[in-house]
C-alpha cells in the first residue's frame, strides 16, 4: 500500500501587522522558507516535482503565480513546478492535502507544499475590496447566492457571533481561552517548543542587522482585565479581536514523499500522513464545518477522538475552537497546547503548514503518536488530517 510521508516542517515566526516581517516581499519571505525546507530536509532540490503553495488574498505582491514567484524567489532550479491554492483559511492544509494525495497516487514522489501571506503589503479582502473602489464590478457574492442564503453578505464575524449563540459561550468563556492561548504560547517559547520548526529571518532591527525567530503577537504579559478591555465587534455581541485571530505576516513549508524517495535519497521522516478530509456546509455560520470534517476523518482511519494525541484547531475565533470541543467531547487538555492563532498569529494562506509544523514537533516532543488537525474556512469548508508521528 502506498504511503506520503513528511519529510521536514519549517514555518516563520509570526510578525504583526506592520511589524518585523513587514519589510519582506512576500514571495521572498517564502522563498527563505523553501531554502531552509530543502537545506534541512537533504533532499535533492533537482528531484522535487512540483511545489503547491496556499494563499488567500491573491492580488498584489501575491498575485500573478504567486507560488512560482516563491520558487523563483528561492534557491530551487527554475526547472521545479508551482501552483498556487485558494481554499481561504485552510489554503495551505489543503495544499498538505494535495501532496498527500499526488504521492498515494503513484503519479509523483517527491513534493512540496507550503503557504505564504503578507497581510501587511496585501491586506485581507484588497483582492476585491480596490476593485469595487475603482468600480470594477460588485461583490465576490452574486445576488443569486445571496438570495439562496437570505443574506445580504456572508462575514466571518457573523459567523463568529453566531458559533458562540449556538454553543452557549458568553464574553468571559472567549476571553478566558484567549487568555489561556497567550499562556501556552509564552510557555512554548520560553521552553524552546517552537525552535525546531522556526526559520530565522534576517531583519532590520532597532538597533541593526538582527534575526527573526519568535511570533511576535505573543502578549506575555496577558490578563483577563485587558482581554475583557478590548471593544466588541458588535454593540451587544461576544466577539472582540482579543478572543480573535492576528493578523500575521508568514510562510511554511512541508516536505512530502514516498517511500520510494525516501530509500532513494535516504530521507528520515517526521511523521506519515494518515487520513484526511474535506468537507462543506452551512456557509452562512461558516466557522462550524471542522465539526463534521472531524467526524469524517475519524471514520475515514477507523478511530476516536481519544485515540487522538494532539489537536490543532485553528483559533480563527475562540468560539471555533471551544465549539469543537463540546461537539467532539475532545479533551482540551490536548488542544492546542503550544497557544493557537490568537497568541501567535493567523497568516492565512500559510496556516495550515504551519500548524502542521507544530503538532508533528509537539507529538515528537512528547513521545506521542497521532495528531489530528483540522481548520475552519470561509464559505463553509473545512479540512482536517491526522498524522502518525515517526520522530
Amino acid at each position: 500500500m502506498a504511503e506520503a510521508y513528511i519529510v521536514e516542517l519549517a514555518r516563520t515566526a509570526g510578525g504583526r501587522r506592520n511589524g518585523r516581517l513587514s519589510g519582506w516581499h512576500p514571495a521572498d519571505l517564502g522563498g527563505e522558507v523553501l531554502n531552509a525546507l530543502v537545506e534541512r530536509s537533504g533532499v535533492d532540490p533537482e528531484t522535487i516535482e512540483d511545489v503547491i503553495v496556499g494563499c488567500v488574498t491573491q492580488s498584489g505582491e501575491q498575485s500573478f503565480a504567486f507560488g512560482r514567484n516563491m520558487v523563483l524567489a528561492s534557491n530551487l532550479p527554475e526547472s521545479v513546478p508551482a501552483v498556487t491554492i485558494d481554499r481561504q483559511c485552510g489554503s495551505s492544509q489543503q495544499a498538505l492535502q494535495f501532496a498527500a494525495q499526488a504521492v498515494l497516487s503513484g503519479t509523483q514522489d517527491i513534493v512540496i507544499a507550503a503557504g505564504g501571506e503578507s497581510m501587511t503589503r496585501v491586506p485581507m479582502f484588497s483582492n476585491f475590496m480596490l476593485h469595487a473602489k475603482a468600480g470594477l464590478g460588485t461583490s465576490p457574492f452574486s445576488g443569486r447566492i445571496k438570495q439562496r442564503f437570505g443574506v445580504k453578505d456572508f462575514s466571518q464575524f457573523i459567523g463568529a457571533q453566531m458559533m458562540a449563540e449556538k454553543f452557549g459561550f458568553d464574553r468571559e468563556t472567549l476571553d478566558r481561552y484567549a487568555l489561556e492561548s497567550h499562556r501556552r504560547a509564552a510557555a512554548a517559547v520560553q521552553s524552546g517548543a517552537f525552535e525546531r520548526e522556526i526559520v530565522p529571518i534576517p531583519i532590520d532591527g532597532p538597533n541593526g542587522p538582527e534575526m527573526h525567530v519568535q511570533d511576535e503577537g505573543i502578549r506575555f504579559d496577558a490578563s483577563l482585565e485587558a482581554i475583557g478591555s478590548v471593544k466588541l465587534l458588535q454593540e451587544g455581541g461576544v466577539i472582540s479581536a482579543a478572543n480573535a485571530s492576528q493578523i500575521c505576516d508568514g510562510a511554511s513549508a512541508a516536505l512530502v514523499v514516498s517511500e520510494k524517495a525516501l530509500k532513494e535519497q535516504n530521507l528520515t521522516p517526521l511523521a506519515r500522513i494518515h487520513s484526511f478530509s474535506v468537507t462543506a456546509g452551512d456557509p452562512v455560520i461558516m466557522l462550524e464545518e471542522p465539526i463534521p470534517a472531524t467526524a469524517r476523518v475519524l471514520k475515514t482511519a477507523g478511530m476516536k477522538i481519544d485515540d487522538i494525541d494532539l489537536y490543532e484547531v485553528n483559533e480563527a475565533f475562540a468560539s471555533v475552537p471551544l465549539a469543537w470541543l463540546k461537539a467532539t467531547g475532545a479533551d482540551p487538555k490536548k488542544l492546542n497546547v503550544n497557544g493557537g492563532a490568537i497568541a501567535l498569529g493567523h497568516p492565512l494562506g500559510a496556516t495550515g503548514t504551519k500548524l502542521m509544523a507544530t503538532l508533528v514537533h509537539g507529538l515528537i516532543a512528547r513521545g506521542k503518536r497521532y495528531g489530528l488537525q483540522t481548520m475552519c474556512e470561509g464559505g463553509g469548508m473545512a479540512n482536517a488530517m491526522i498524522v502518525e508521528a515517526l520522530g
